[in-house]
């Protein structure tokens, strides 16, 4: 049939290699015809395949022309043909190899010099240079090699498709008002709240702006970066009394800062001084933030106020700016601590806030029978309401916690949401923080935290051994905060097995409590009286159990810290704690701290004994849930979305 072949250069010489290529595969594999397989994987094949051994059969100087033929008609037939028998199982099998070895006829084509010839042809050339005939040589190589990268590409696509972050939702923009802002300035929780929440939300597509004002406090690194924007003269008082208004902006992390500038009211060393001076103070800082966004021509969808030092805005916005441009925004109060509200006698008020006469009923800003309360004003005014817990939403609508304004907050209940704090990653880090002596992770906090927990011990001064029981405590010393309870019942926490740690200031009675019982049992209790941001991570990564029993708690954010640094909560159930610590279960080995329910120091007491219990007995309980607690995700993304999510509702 060669032979017939070399005589033979029109379209009908084909058809003899045809049917002996039939037979040859007939011959080889009659029954494997049935198979089919993809017709991708034939057309690769049909590339592939029939023209490697049309090489090596045809590799004579009349099969140049059937090549060319071949890419022309017959090609297509060939295709076909080769689609319908599965010639790739037979060359895996290498059956067909053999029996083209044993026929003098592949033996006639290999010893025939014209083989060479074809291969210097060009378009024999041509398919020798494809990579498709490579591969086709060493066909199970060539198989994995196709299904390797197949698959290769399947796993880059899961891996990339998380990293993938399209626009989550509309872009939004948001302005913040508030009194303090880390790491400007700050005193409590709001700082946090006001720094981390604007940087998360830049992720969630908004734009943001913080407004706060410039105190004379806040570190000259950061003053002598700020950038002059303007500034003008605002009517603030009854009587038409007008004040300057300077704007400063500082940009950091994608978050535009502007500072409202005014050395009258903002040059003392404190925030926070007393009321007499904090009412006209955050009177004027309300109305002049608003007065700012109209003098940059910056109008956001959304205005979020917080806490009473922000309160006015909202009643402003309805009252003397409602014909401004930013009437358009709609504003969100945040209660971070119902308390404080910002309550005086109303002719003061009155008169500093250049308010209409109209706002002081007792729908609005009177309470009792000449008092003003800014905060409830807000409430009233505000689009939407909103705590830093759900439990904390609920608590505030009864009479224990709802601070004289229970009722009003369950006539504006409607509008009133709860959405939990998170902890900045960026900071809050056990595998980065710098102060702490040893950093770790969920692979080796088991070990790194045993060394942290030995270095505390021997900067406080305690008696270093491995088996005491470490119980921590970061908080302002109030009876909000518990330590009437603590006070009560430190006595009987120190029991030759435990040690404690205090750090903070407050009420003198604390004080001076927490000094005594320092020098009654030295070696085993160390009151730091003060404040130390170094020593207070690294109290949160070296106590084994860390103290939360307040009175009542909005968020709480300490419990948030130590739980990610794989310290113990040892809590009382209110706010923000009932939401974040789930009571140890002994019968499941699930939760994630200690919880006890009524306002009682013999109740704390037991909360305590329950988890030296468990720490003593069953360590490697113990050890799960510390490991259960730094795998929980406390971040501000959640929260973040939760926001966002609300700004999209009200600006739909």
């Amino acid at each position: 049939m060669a032979r017939k072949q070399e005589t033979k250069t029109t379209t009908k010489k084909k058809t003899p290699a045809k049917r002996t290529t039939k037979k040859a595969v007939a011959e080889v594999k009659a029954p494997e015809v049935t198979v089919e397989e993809p017709k991708a994987e034939a057309v690769e094949e049909v590339k592939e395949e029939p023209k490697a051994e049309a090489a090596e059969e045809v590799k004579e100087e009349p099969k140049a022309e059937a090549a060319e033929e071949v890419k022309e008609e017959p090609k297509a037939e060939a295709a076909e043909e080769v689609k319908e028998e599965p010639k790739a199982e037979e060359v895996k099998e290498e059956p067909k190899a053999e029996e083209v070895k044993e026929e003098p006829k592949a033996e006639e084509v290999k010893e025939e010099p014209k083989a060479e010839e074809v291969k210097e042809e060009p378009k024999a050339e041509e398919v020798k240079e494809e990579p498709k005939a490579e591969e086709v040589k060493e066909e199970p190589k060539a198989e994995e090699v196709k299904e390797e990268p197949k698959a290769e590409a399947v796993k880059e696509e899961v891996v990339e498709e998380p990293k993938y972050e399209a626009p989550p939702t509309s872009r939004r923009s948001v302005a913040f008002i508030g009194s303090e802002c880390y790491p400007f300035v700050k005193t409590g929780g709001l700082g946090d709240v006001m720094y981390a929440l604007p940087k998360a939300l830049v992720k969630q597509n908004c734009d943001v702006k913080v407004i706060i004002p410039r105190y004379k406090c806040i570190p000259w690194k950061y003053q002598e970066k700020m950038v002059y924007r303007g500034s003008f003269q605002m009517n603030l008082c009854e009587d038409g009394r007008s004040f300057y208004v300077g704007i400063m902006e500082y940009v950091w992390d994608g978050v535009v800062y502007d500072f409202i500038d005014n050395e009258e009211f903002f040059s003392d060393g404190n925030p926070y001084t007393n009321l007499i001076d904090d009412i006209p103070k955050y009177c004027y800082f309300a109305k002049a933030a608003l007065a700012a966004l109209n003098y940059m021509n910056w109008v956001p969808d959304i205005i979020h106020c917080h806490d009473w030092q922000a309160a006015l805005v909202p009643v402003y916005l309805r009252t003397l700016f409602e014909n401004t441009k930013l009437t358009s925004a709609k504003t969100i109060l945040t209660i971070h601590n119902l308390r404080f509200q910002g309550i005086y006698n109303i002719p003061t008020i009155r008169y500093w806030s250049g308010l209409p006469d109209y706002v002081f009923n007792k729908d609005a800003l009177k309470v009792s029978y000449n008092d003003a309360n800014m905060l409830k004003g807000g409430l009233t005014y505000a689009n939407v309401i909103t705590t830093v817990s759900h439990t904390y939403a609920g608590e505030i609508q009864t009479g224990y916690y709802g601070e004289t304004l229970d009722a009003h907050l369950r006539y504006h209940s409607g509008k009133l949401r709860g959405i939990l704090n998170g902890i900045d990653y960026d900071i809050w880090n056990t595998a980065t923080d710098t102060r702490l002596y040893e950093n770790y992770d969920l692979t080796n906090v088991l070990e790194k935290k045993r060394e942290n927990k030995r270095r505390l011990q021997e900067e406080l001064g305690l008696v270093q051994d491995d088996h005491k029981f470490v119980i921590g405590l970061i908080s302002r010393l109030t009876n909000q905060k518990g330590l009437d309870l603590i006070n009560a019942i430190l006595p009987q926490i120190i029991d030759g097995n435990t040690q404690v740690v205090v750090l903070g200031t407050g009420d003198d009675i604390y004080e001076n409590s927490f000094r005594y019982y320092e020098n009654a049992y030295k070696g085993n209790v160390c009151s730091n009286i003060m404040y130390d941001e170094t020593r207070a991570h690294r109290i949160y990564a070296g106590a084994d159990a860390f103290l939360v029993p307040s009175q009542f708690e909005p968020c709480g954010l300490t419990q948030l810290i130590a739980m990610h640094y794989g310290t113990i909560p040892i809590v009382r159930e209110t706010g923000g704690l009932k939401d974040t610590v789930e009571p140890y279960n002994v019968f499941y080995n699930s939760g994630n701290g200690f919880t006890f329910d009524r306002y009682e120091s013999g109740l704390l007491l037991d909360a305590i004994n329950r988890a030296k219990t468990l720490y003593f007995t069953d360590r490697w309980r113990w050890d799960e849930m510390l490991q259960r607690d730094m795998n929980k995700d406390f971040s501000w993304d959640s929260s973040a979305k939760q926001y966002k999510d609300l700004y999209l509702e009200l600006t739909w």
